[in-house]
Parts: structure tokens; sequence; C-alpha cells
């Protein structure tokens, strides 16, 4: 498997780092160099790329700007030089955030984990296709713990909470530790249930009882917290008023 790649930055100097990180990894493939992010968006209207390192400050449009316009977006992996774009580019479900200059262990990491992120979206992308020609069954999700692997139903989990390398699935006041990414499960999990409320939680808006200041009080009434930059979005997602 080959993830095919697209570097978007106004800096020649850039393009030349993640070329030779890249040459390091088996499953990247660079096929594009733009250095403006118009550029871009004309080599994305006629060839398809499975991930973008995406640069912000650029003239005339820049990164996030750019990245909004785009109506099927690939895996992106923001490549800056300017740390305070960070949350709202996590916003814009972006899969990493590089700070440059950066070594080659953290690109590996980055770029680690975006092939997690497009395996599982070709994985649900064919649970989809086999759920349409058999009979629905109550959908479950596959937990690594320890060194096994336990299924629950994915209706049961009430929110998720990032841990380091680790996330916490809860369900009423129990939690299961698995190693994932956060990001992993946002790939994964229905968005029509399953929403991002700051960057170290994920909530299913079935649970939910009321907002209250910046928490959500759940039902079972644990609460949990909303990052400052969603929760003009949240009370939209759960048509609530101020």
């Amino acid at each position: 498997m080959s993830l095919h790649c697209l570097i978007v930055d106004d800096e020649p100097l850039a393009h030349g780092v993640l070329t030779e990180y890249a040459k390091d990894v088996p499953f990247i493939t660079i096929t594009g160099h733009c250095y403006r992010a118009t550029e871009a968006l004309d080599f994305l209207s006629k060839q398809q790329v499975d991930l973008i390192f995406l640069d912000i400050r650029m003239p005339k449009l820049n990164g996030l700007d750019f990245l909004r316009t785009l109506q099927h977006k690939p895996l992106v992996i923001i490549t800056s030089a300017y740390e305070e774009y960070a949350l709202e580019s996590f916003d814009l479900a972006v899969c990493d955030y590089l700070l440059k200059p950066f070594r080659l262990d953290r690109f590996l990491k980055a770029v680690n984990r975006a092939l997690e992120l497009y395996q599982l979206k070709k994985q649900n992308t064919l649970v989809a296709d086999i759920e349409k020609v058999m009979p629905k069954t109550e959908a479950q999700i596959s937990l690594k713990v320890d060194k096994k692997h336990i299924l629950i139903n994915i209706e049961e989990i009430q929110f998720l909470e990032s841990l380091g390398n680790y996330v916490k699935v809860w369900r009423n006041r129990e939690f299961i530790l698995t190693p994932r990414t956060l990001g992993s499960f946002e790939a994964q999990l229905p968005a029509d249930y399953f929403i991002r409320i700051h960057k170290s939680f994920i909530l299913n808006k079935k649970y939910v009882d009321y907002l209250e200041g910046n928490t959500i009080v759940l039902k079972n009434g644990q609460e949990v917290p909303i990052g400052k930059n969603f929760k003009g979005m949240i009370k939209q997602l759960l048509n609530m008023e101020d």
C-alpha cells in the first residue's frame, strides 16, 4: 500500500526536507509539488491524492483557508513554523501538526498516523459496501486490551478520552483503555452520533443531558469539558441555545 502525497509549501527548502524524509518511508510516494495553495487547487482538480503536507502561511491563500475550500478532503498533515494555528487546524480534522523544523522521527510518527487513518477509512468503506447487501446488525467495534481484542457495541460508548498514546473508551462510569489515537476513532465512528468537543474528547450525542458553561453533563452525571474553539459548533450540533 502506498499513500500518494502532495506537498503544498511556498518554501523550496521545505519541499526538499519532506522529499528526503519520504525516501525513508516505503508507503509514502510524493506525486506533486505546489508552491501556492492556488496551484494546489488546480492540481487536485486533475489528480487525486491520499495525503497533503500543507504549510499555512502562504501568499494569496493560506493553508487553512485552502483546506476549507475542499469538498472532498484527503488526509492532511500541517507543516508550519507557527504553533498558534494548531487548535484551528485540529478543528479542520487534520491528522497531525508538524512544527518546523521537525526531525525524521517526528515525521515518521505523523505519516504512520496518517496510514492508520487511511486504512481505517478504507475498512469503513468496505464495511459500508457489505452492509448494503447484508441484513443490518448491531454495530460493534474491536478494542485491543493487553493481548486480547474485545468487541463492544458502538451505541454503548458514551465518550472517548485521549490519554497520550492511549484512549479511554467510557461506558457508564467505567472505561476500557486501548492503545489507539483519538483521531483513528473519529475516522471510524459514525459522525451522526459522535462529535469532537475538545482536542482530547469525542462525545456520543445520545447521552447528553445538558450544557453548562464549558462543560457537557451526561445523563449519568459525568461531566465532559468543551474546548473553547468547539463551543459554538457544539451548540448547533446539539440544537442548544444560549
